[in-house]
């Protein structure tokens, strides 16, 4: 999986008031827990954490905080709700000797027999939740669509994945191709040429 890097300093004035003058600065507020670590408030620059927030991958994060190095992952941001603007991060510490849970993105791939024939794919599930070690953990999951049919789906139970346990309930449907009112005419049309 992808690492990105980021520096914080740290921070020691914890309330409301504070952060809110944290974020007039183009700061956000972050708490990094987790793995038997005493928590650790720190701030990060918020232009810093484009790459890492507005994308659908997940990355290993690496955060150098005072000069001492933590590898995380994003837990949770909190955005305004009006806004959207980043209220405050959550990061989780994570060991390399023991499985990391996280959200990892879908990869499509292949042309479905479902949709030559008319139909419309539709995916349900973007990311999927996996634990797997650190050097284990893939960027993404490849779902092959080329076999499947009108009225088919295919879900999280059907994807065979080395080393990795899947976390998401087995019955979830990725994707599925939907049956369109020009994929029933068609197959209406080719029924009336086969009599």
């Amino acid at each position: 999986m992808k690492t990105i890097k980021l520096n914080g300093q740290s921070r020691t004035n914890l309330g409301k008031k504070d952060s809110k003058e944290l974020r007039k600065q183009d700061l956000v507020p972050c708490v990094l827990y987790g793995n038997k670590v005493e928590n650790q408030n720190f701030v990060l620059v918020v232009k810093e954490l484009k790459e890492l927030v507005y994308t659908p991958f997940s990355y290993i994060v690496e955060i150098s905080i005072d000069g001492k190095i933590k590898t995380c992952i994003l837990k949770d941001i909190q955005f305004h709700p009006v806004t959207d603007e980043i209220l405050h991060i959550d990061f989780l510490t994570v060991n390399e000797n023991k499985p990391v849970a996280i959200d990892v993105p879908v990869k499509i791939t292949g042309h479905s027999e479902g949709v030559k024939q008319g139909g419309k794919l539709q995916v349900l599930n973007r990311k999927i939740k996996i634990s797997a070690l650190l050097s284990d953990l893939p960027d993404e999951i490849p779902v092959d669509i080329t076999n499947l049919q009108l009225g088919k789906s295919i879900c999280v139970g059907d994807l065979s994945l080395d080393k990795v346990s899947v976390l998401t309930p087995k019955s979830n449907i990725i994707c599925s191709v939907k049956i369109t009112r020009a994929a029933m005419g068609a197959a209406a049309a080719a029924e009336e040429q086969n009599k």
